[in-house]
């Protein structure tokens, strides 16, 4: 839970001043540090990366009543539908976390295999 709300908290809060892809070396770092087993690392980096770019994709979509994401969502297949791209993004970048704090996680076990945290 500690890690799901420090993920979440600090890649919102890096993502005001740096690239969307900064969520990758953030979720490895935090993980690295404090992640228990793969699946707690992943499900943490998953949801707080997608719920944060929910939350952001979402309160865009309304701000601007949609008019760019429905734009975006009919150039892809999605039907013109800015609620399934809102979605998808959500799910593309919980996958981005999800997969960088395993990769954290794995990192440190590979490091120090005594240091495994207890679940």
């Amino acid at each position: 839970m500690r890690l799901f709300i420090l993920i979440l908290v600090l890649s919102f809060l890096t993502q005001l001043f740096l690239p969307w892809w900064t969520i990758a070396p953030l979720c490895f770092g935090l993980a690295a540090g404090l992640g228990g087993s793969g699946g707690r690392a992943f499900g943490a980096g998953f949801m707080g990366i997608g719920l944060g770019w929910l939350l952001t994709a979402g309160w865009l979509n309304l701000r601007s009543a949609g008019l760019l994401s429905h734009r975006v969502a009919q150039l892809l297949p999605l039907g013109g539908n800015s609620w399934v791209l809102v979605l998808v993004t959500a799910v593309l970048g919980g996958l981005v976390g999800g997969v960088a704090a395993l990769a954290g996680c794995w990192a440190r076990q590979a490091v120090s295999p005594k240091l495994r945290a207890v679940s």
